[in-house]
């Protein structure tokens, strides 16, 4: 947008042609299908794995691509850290076509057996940041959707990737709020204790985006999960940045393959869901 353009409203702040304030996008950019990562830059890493891909907009930390990955139409935007910035991105996508988010990003594991570079998928979160509190009460819960689930464990175990599936913990703040010591070591007696408090739990992550998304989703009517690669583990002590990156790229570009395939495989059926016997269907059109 260009300095003095007008946009529609104040309460509505996109251009005529629908493009989005924040993202630059408008509808006919992007898929329906959307990998978000954190980093701008992670970007332009998930569309290397594309056969075909074009740069849509850029414009703050919002980074959009938008390509065909084994014949898929796919897109991959950045949200920027944290689940405030990751609002706006899910807001402004689903304005313009988005239906189905895949966030792929790192992670902190809270148990030693699971390995800096292992990655972890989400089948909900708990609901530790506080931008979701905007939309909905706290007691709402934060699920991924079940057959975006499946499909990055199907992707997982395709691709013979290490993979681990639970409960992840999304927070507002990458230092004392996940009981990372501040400066000179400063921490609040409320934080102490939180990791072993969500171990004992059976939460298996701390990251910052995945609760936000899997509410907005389920509010919306819309579809969600999240693959995330350890590269840090709280138990063990160990940080080796990037581990594991490229697996989960791999394991949410196939899981977006995937998606497509079961989704056809329902609409050509007239069913509504995905279901075990759609996955049988599309499993032995394949072979």
């Amino acid at each position: 947008m260009d300095a003095g353009e007008r946009l529609k409203s104040a309460s509505r702040p996109e251009s005529g042609e629908g493009r989005q304030y924040h993202l630059q996008v408008k509808p006919g950019d992007v898929s329906r299908y959307i990998l978000l990562p954190g980093d701008p830059e992670r970007v332009p890493w998930i569309a290397s794995f594309w056969e075909k891909s074009w740069l849509v907009a850029r414009h703050r930390e919002y980074v959009t691509y938008s390509g065909y990955y084994k014949g898929v139409f796919v897109s991959a935007t950045s949200t920027g850290i944290g689940a405030p910035a990751t609002a706006i991105a899910v807001e402004e996508l689903a304005r313009v076509g988005g239906d189905t988010f895949i966030r792929v990003g790192t992670t902190g594991a809270l148990r030693s057996d699971i390995r800096v570079g292992d990655i972890v998928i989400s089948t909900g979160a708990v609901r530790l940041e506080g931008t979701s509190r905007h939309y909905v009460m706290p007691e709402y819960p934060a699920v991924a959707s079940y057959d975006v689930v499946m499909a990055l464990v199907e992707a997982a175990d395709s691709l013979g990737v290490r993979y681990h599936v639970g409960l992840t913990a999304s927070s507002d703040s990458f230092y004392v709020g996940q009981e990372r010591p501040g400066f000179r070591d400063y921490l609040p007696p409320f934080q102490r204790g939180l990791v072993s408090y969500l171990r004992s739990i059976n939460v298996l992550n701390f990251e910052m985006e995945a609760s936000l998304i899997f509410t907005l989703a389920n509010i919306y009517g819309l579809r969600a999960g999240a693959v995330c690669a350890a590269i840090a583990n709280r138990e063990t002590e160990e940080f080796i940045v990037n581990a594991g990156v490229g697996d989960a790229i791999r394991v949410a570009n196939e899981a977006v393959k995937i998606l497509s395939e079961w989704d056809e495989e329902a609409r050509r059926e007239g069913k509504k869901y995905i279901t075990a016997s759609v996955i049988k269907r599309t499993a032995s059109r394949r072979n």
